[in-house]
């Protein structure tokens, strides 16, 4: 994610395309005036409160020519997400300020990294090709790297000049690694207990070694034919929580700490991502040459004391999704990948390492500390900056639901998110946190779920489901899929999860009961994923969805005192009315 920076504009101004209009412009008698902060700039803009939220988008994302892929608008601590609602019904009335959360998708971030360690960083525009990195990386090598001695690398693979940036960013930010071709140089290495060292035979003038600047290797010391990299001296933290001692970890979490654990002892960094509204960070390998997984802090979350994106605090604790809770969606995030059972049954010891029915990736609580994470008042290796977060495996993918049309997309991988997000009440599920990878034994499509910090709130309000407008979600089930769905059992979840060190909220634990009573009444009855979908998701911001309407009505109908049973009862009753209601 990048903030882009605007001017200020003066009051009288009118900006190009008509898109952002002065204060007295005639045109907008009837509008209202509101400010966008972005970037640390102040954006006066006129609109109606007739005007959609996507129309306002529209005007933000065509400002001066800028293509800005996915804007967020937050206003009160809350997202603006549904597009087709006015401004209006989110209560923005004139004067009021909205935060304008952003990402320049034709911006991609390169680091080049050399053998010895030397680092360039670019954000090149995605039409640039590797002809444009490699001079470059020539500017700023202060000379050493001559044009026709560069050779660059990226996964293995030689890149030729020609190359554009974007088909190799297509998702991500990339690492190239830089390979210089030195003439008459003969390399030998030789094992120095944990370090290693280099010895560089070469014809130069004098048979000396040349007279290199200091920060063009990198942390390394020179001797006269002598390179030995220093031992890191940085000190950080990862480690594992959990809140039950009976719980042991898994092999695939073992793993997962232990590659993470590797990346970070060899001096890696983590890099920030550039997506979402929360800090969240890539963790390299020993070898830097690849991510192996995301970290995302709590204290950094949308909202948060330490968000780095710029969002304002929340006064109440609510997070940016009705139902949720700030510094929680770590914890919802490793939930979902608990309850993200495998087919044969609840996750368990037993079973552990088998990938759910979803394909959440393996997701755990941890407690971590390095300096390369937001810290706004300086770091220092002290206890107070530790912090608690999710680490979730990274999973390889060729981009996401977002970049690509739905059409491709087996039925099956559709259907499987489906499932998870209507038992999880996911008030976040858009075309952005689906990867869509190749399987890497018959290279068919895969879909991953990612990023469930908004799944299991207290209230259906902001469920939102970008598949439920896909052509896959108007098939039925499948007979497979519905025994799935047939074997799910919401109060084994809520246990599951308690042993786990999360009791769910009553609120929270009453939403998951019912979801997973609606989809599996509705499998049962052959529905589609969009008619159960549609159910659960509101189609304006105002109009209650009909899972909403069968709760109240059953709160109406309870007596004081009703036990949680009880009421569950006369939801299921009212909810099979509703669901008869829909073959008259």
């Amino acid at each position: 994610m990048a903030c882009l920076t605007l001017r200020p504009m003066q009051e009288d101004s009118v900006h190009t395309r008509g898109e952002f209009t002065g204060c007295f412009s005639p045109l907008m008698r009837d509008s209202i005036l509101i400010y966008l902060t972005v970037g640390g700039s102040v954006i006066p803009m006129h609109i109606m409160e007739t005007d959609s939220i996507a129309s306002v988008k529209l005007r933000i994302q065509t400002f001066k020519g800028y293509f800005v892929k996915k804007p967020k608008l937050v206003f009160e601590g809350k997202e603006l997400a549904r597009n087709k609602s006015c401004v209006r019904d989110y209560g923005v009335a004139d004067g009021n300020v909205l935060h304008l959360v952003l990402r320049l998708s034709d911006l991609k971030a390169i680091t080049v990294r050399t053998l010895c360690g030397k680092e360039f960083g670019f954000y090149v525009e995605k039409t640039r090709n590797v002809e444009y990195v490699k001079k470059q990386i020539a500017r700023k090598g202060l000379g050493f790297f001559d044009l026709a001695d560069q050779e660059l690398v990226w996964e293995g693979e030689a890149l030729e000049d020609q190359r554009l940036i974007g088909d190799i960013c297509k998702d991500n930010d990339a690492v190239i690694h830089l390979l210089v071709r030195m003439t008459d140089t003969k390399v030998r290495t030789q094992p120095v207990e944990k370090d290693f060292e280099l010895s560089i035979e070469a014809s130069f003038a004098h048979d000396a070694v040349p007279n290199l600047a200091a920060d063009q290797l990198g942390p390394v010391s020179i001797t006269n034919k002598v390179l030995k990299r220093n031992q890191s001296t940085r000190e950080f933290l990862l480690e594992p929580i959990y809140n039950n001692s009976n719980i042991k970890t898994t092999p695939v979490i073992q793993e997962l700490i232990k590659v993470t654990l590797e990346g970070l002892e060899k001096g890696r960094k983590p890099v920030q991502s550039s997506e979402g509204s929360g800090g969240a960070y890539l963790m390299q390998d020993s070898f830097g040459l690849k991510y192996v997984s995301v970290f995302k802090p709590t204290d950094e979350e949308p909202m948060a004391i330490n968000n780095p994106r710029g969002l304002p605090i929340s006064v109440d604790g609510e997070g940016l999704k009705k139902g949720t809770r700030v510094e929680q969606g770590a914890l919802r995030e490793v939930a979902a990948y608990i309850l993200d059972h495998p087919r044969k049954g609840l996750r368990s010891h037993r079973n552990n390492e088998e990938q759910g029915f979803a394909g959440v990736p393996p997701t755990v609580m941890v407690k971590c500390m390095h300096e390369g994470f937001h810290h706004p008042e300086g770091y220092k290796n002290v206890s107070s900056n530790v912090k608690i977060g999710s680490l979730q495996m990274f999973m390889k993918n060729i981009g996401s639901c977002e970049d690509m049309g739905p059409s491709a997309f087996p039925v099956e991988e559709v259907h499987k998110i489906s499932v998870l997000d209507i038992r999880l009440a996911n008030a976040d599920r858009h075309a952005g946190n689906i990867l869509v990878a190749k399987d890497g034994k018959d290279g068919s499509t895969v879909l991953i779920p990612i990023d469930h910090g908004y799944c299991l709130p207290d209230c259906f309000e902001d469920c939102t489901f970008d598949w439920l407008y896909w052509p896959q979600a108007q098939e039925p089930y499948s007979p497979d899929t519905v025994e799935y769905i047939k074997s799910l059992d919401a109060e084994e979840d809520i246990k599951l999860l308690k042993s786990r060190g999360w009791e769910l909220p009553p609120e929270c634990a009453r939403i998951l009961r019912i979801s997973t009573m609606l989809l599996q009444k509705g499998a049962e009855k052959e529905l589609t994923p969009f008619t159960i979908g549609s159910i659960m998701c509101r189609e304006t911001l105002k109009k209650k969805s009909a899972i909403e309407q069968i709760i109240q009505k059953a709160e109406e109908a309870a007596l004081p005192g009703t036990s949680e049973a009880a009421f569950l009862y006369l939801v299921s009753v009212i909810m099979d009315n509703h669901l008869e209601g829909l073959f008259q």
